[in-house]
């Protein structure tokens, strides 16, 4: 798979939007959905990955699981796991290596921390490009050119406001496509389960700050 963050573009967009070259269309479907992720006091949600290289080739298809509270979340595909407890960032491998960051020192990847953080209004330009059929779909560009993704395109479903599929351009020409299911705006999730410990992985496991 392709770096783990990828995962977490999915499912959260609450930006506090006011930049006026953007879309008021797209401003008001993100906003809706976004109102719904502030007033949560816990999020669960499960998501399928597919990856296709620039000709178009499938790479496969992968699950994975986010919970998320305020700043924290736990990140899972497969032995692979990402914890953030709000200032940190464990990211296992799934195998011999943990490597520890600041939260800070992820600014060039999308986490679920940072959808919640709503600053997207000074990251992104958007609009809305298609409100035909089911879904609204919102195209976003990085305005800083030197993120490492190209475009990202939100898929919200017109009924409950809820995103639905995400997919991601990169500067290579691969596409990630993340399908969103199972989403609890309604979780009730215990102060532990964003706390990294130890304990928890094999004791010849290699923790690199």
């Amino acid at each position: 798979m392709q770096k783990f963050y990828i995962a977490s573009i999915f499912i959260f967009c609450s930006f506090f939007i006011s930049n006026a070259q953007n879309d008021p269309a797209a401003k008001k479907v993100i906003d809706a959905f976004g109102s719904k992720v502030k007033a949560s006091k816990g999020i669960t949600a499960s998501f399928s990955l597919k990856s296709f290289n620039s000709k178009g080739k499938a790479n496969g298809t992968k699950a994975l699981s986010l919970s998320m509270r305020g700043e924290k979340y736990l990140l899972k595909q497969g032995k692979t796991e990402i914890i953030c407890d709000g200032k940190s960032v464990y990211n296992f491998d799934g195998a011999k290596t943990i490597t520890k960051s600041a939260v800070e020192e992820n600014s060039q990847t999308l986490s679920p921390q940072k959808l919640l953080a709503g600053s997207y209004d000074k990251d992104f330009s958007y609009k809305l490009t298609n409100s035909k059929g089911n879904f609204n779909v919102i195209e976003m560009v990085p305005l800083d050119k030197r993120k490492n993704f190209q475009k990202v395109t939100l898929f919200f479903n017109k009924k409950t406001s809820v995103l639905s599929k995400a997919s991601i351009l990169d500067k290579s020409n691969n596409i990630t496509e993340l399908g969103v299911s199972n989403i609890n705006l309604n979780a009730k999730l215990a102060d532990i389960l964003f706390v990294f410990n130890r304990s928890n992985y094999p004791k010849d496991v290699e923790i690199l700050d």
